[in-house]
């Protein structure tokens, strides 16, 4: 087991007077599980982690994926009947404040994936309190280390040049009055970042027009546009160093193969003044000493946006966590007050996207970079900023 997460989850539960944190997964439904023991494993039956605020953690496992679990030693406990296991967990829960995964109302998706009978199989060996681990998830699993971020730098510059070049690829083909398909685009950003070394865990977002105004349009072969004069274009890319101690870069930018309209450098300079926004407060409450929770930051920029007269087509949240793991979207702190409003405080040591948009009918905008809190110097912004619009023609 990874004891440095450890030893954060329970300097965290100790602070907060969480007696334990039961981490219960099901063929591998619990994002939780896989980071604090250090791998990902192929498991069928219920796998059930306690770990105390003090003293060694207790793992349950059934008794024929046992074997799996050899490097844990004698954590390891399996159990064969459901009896076996409640019986087990009694002592671990009667009477202890819990934190699990879930979401009280459910007003926290992003951290809640323990499903409501085994939240009652809980409650009803009598604990003194059930209540969500998102606060101490984030703490005890969204920090970077020193090799995180070191990766993530160099993911940063890696995507940074994947755009540059799939801009320039565009500039060319347009120049020569050759057919060049968003679907190409999303191909060669693909190749590039796989020959430095790169993966993802979705292909990047190439839209033009109104493509561009669907934040999770997707181009496929066999439909994707032709990307033509005055086309207008976003690009959303992301890659990671392989190994899930590692942290993604991701990246949001727009261009336009013409002169851009009188709309579109307004929308673009709403999105750009909303984005800066964010930044300079959050480096404000840094240099104030003040914790700024998920959703206050995602308002700010909403706030900006809808004064603009933009605001109902402002569709998704402001930023979504990035730390180490297999996904892009993390387990930290969200900007988020649309979707969900997520209060969790965002901690130093850990990363975030900011990246407002706005979608109308015929074109989109989104203007993505990353934020890393140093714990010494406070925040970094780890890529490219956007401040104008890239010409393609």
């Amino acid at each position: 087991m990874k004891t440095d997460l450890l030893r954060r989850a329970q300097t965290f539960m100790t602070k907060a007077g969480i007696d334990a944190w039961v981490v219960c997964d099901f063929r591998g439904n619990n994002p939780a599980l896989a980071p604090i023991l250090g791998r990902r494993l192929h498991t069928t039956r219920r796998v059930i982690l306690v770990v105390p605020a003090s003293g060694q953690v207790a793992l349950y496992v059934h008794a024929i994926e046992e074997g799996q679990f050899g490097e844990e030693g004698g954590a390891v406990h399996a159990y064969r009947t459901h009896e076996d296991l409640v019986a087990a967990l009694r002592p671990h829960v009667r009477n202890q404040r819990l934190a699990i995964e879930y979401s009280p109302g459910g007003r926290l998706p992003a951290v809640s994936w323990v499903d409501a009978g085994t939240v009652d199989l809980l409650r009803a060996l009598e604990p003194s309190a059930v209540e969500s681990s998102a606060d101490l998830l984030q703490a005890a699993l969204a920090v970077w280390g020193a090799s995180a971020l070191a990766a993530h730098h160099e993911a940063s510059v890696a995507v940074a040049a994947a755009k540059d070049a799939a801009f320039e690829t565009i500039r060319a083909n347009l120049a020569a009055g050759t057919a060049l398909t968003e679907y190409d685009v999303q191909s060669l950003i693909g190749e590039r970042l796989a020959e430095g070394g790169f993966e993802t865990d979705h292909a990047a977002i190439v839209g033009t027009n109104a493509h561009s105004s669907d934040p999770h349009y997707a181009p496929v072969a066999a439909s994707s546009s032709v990307i033509g004069s005055g086309d207008w274009v976003l690009i959303d890319l992301w890659a990671r160093r392989p190994g899930d101690d590692n942290v993604f870069a991701d990246i949001t930018w727009v261009a336009a193969a013409a002169a851009p309209t009188a709309q579109q450098w307004q929308v673009f300079d709403t999105v750009r003044r909303a984005r800066d926004l964010i930044v300079d407060r959050v480096h404000e409450a840094w240099r104030l000493g003040e914790p700024v929770q998920g959703w206050e930051l995602d308002r700010l920029a909403r706030d900006l946006i809808t004064e603009a007269g933009y605001g109902e087509r402002f569709l998704h949240r402001t930023g979504h966590s990035l730390s180490p793991g297999p996904a892009v979207h993390g387990l930290g702190a969200n900007l988020d007050d649309v979707e969900s409003r997520d209060t969790r405080v965002l901690l130093p040591g850990t990363g975030f996207t900011i990246e407002p948009g706005i979608y109308l009918a015929d074109f989109g905008v989104r203007l993505e970079i990353d934020v890393y809190v140093d714990p010494d110097s406070g925040p970094i912004v780890t890529t490219p900023v956007q401040d104008d619009i890239v010409l393609l023609a």
